[in-house]
């Protein structure tokens, strides 16, 4: 069986026998995003004045894997953007601020059901069910303005 990332952090699953000789680098990676995924990130998602699309990468070190992002942007955005997260069957929990310039709300989407709307300087708490093409996300909490870890 070949090594998979069917899972929530995006981890290397190694299949029976797979990875011969090289078992202890991938398991090592496979701890460092673990620890990856408890962190806090400050990613430039927005580089243009549209919508985006981040996909948490298999097996390598990515912004959004972490647990708490302060999306910000390099350029001012013009109306509420969309942040889409992919792929559309991670289930997971973020805390998201939205640090954007241009004074506009973000749209947190993950599939084609409800998404969550943060306004700028606002952070949430985001959970995507991670049900594939209709994934939803859902906030239970929002955190009071302008505060920050």
């Amino acid at each position: 069986m070949a090594s998979t990332y069917d899972n929530n952090l995006r981890l290397n699953e190694m299949g029976t026998g797979d990875q011969s000789g090289t078992w202890g680098s991938v398991t090592n990676t496979n701890l460092e995003l673990i620890a990856e995924a408890f962190s806090y990130q400050t990613e430039a998602t927005f580089d243009s004045d549209g919508d985006k699309t981040a996909t948490i990468g298999d097996g390598v070190s990515d912004k959004y894997r972490a647990m708490y992002i302060k999306v910000t942007s390099t350029t001012s955005l013009s109306t509420t953007r969309t942040l889409n997260i992919a792929p559309n069957t991670v289930s997971k929990m973020f805390i998201i601020a939205n640090a954007t310039t241009g004074g506009q709300s973000l749209s947190f989407s993950q599939g084609s059901g409800a998404s969550v709307t943060i306004a700028n300087g606002a952070t949430k708490i985001v959970i995507t069910d991670g049900l594939g093409s209709g994934a939803v996300s859902y906030t239970h909490l929002t955190l009071p303005t302008n505060r920050e870890v």
